[in-house]
């Protein structure tokens, strides 16, 4: 189990953008009725900004 979450660790920002932010912003876009960009569905455009969102906080090393 150890291997396994010091595996997973570095990778974690990355995790949480696509596990918890992508529905998160999913969401929100279609509760709001908002049109994402480029004719995504609500649920690419949430993946895509969470993936985005938490690879930007690993490279960087801050969600700042």
């Amino acid at each position: 189990m150890k291997a396994v979450l010091q595996t997973i660790n570095p990778w974690g920002p990355l995790l949480f953008g696509l596990g918890f932010l992508a529905p998160l912003f999913a969401t929100l876009v279609a509760q709001t009725g908002a049109a994402p960009a480029i004719g995504l569905s609500p649920p690419q455009f949430g993946f895509a900004l969470g993936a985005a969102w938490g690879l930007y906080a690993k490279l960087r090393g801050s969600w700042l």
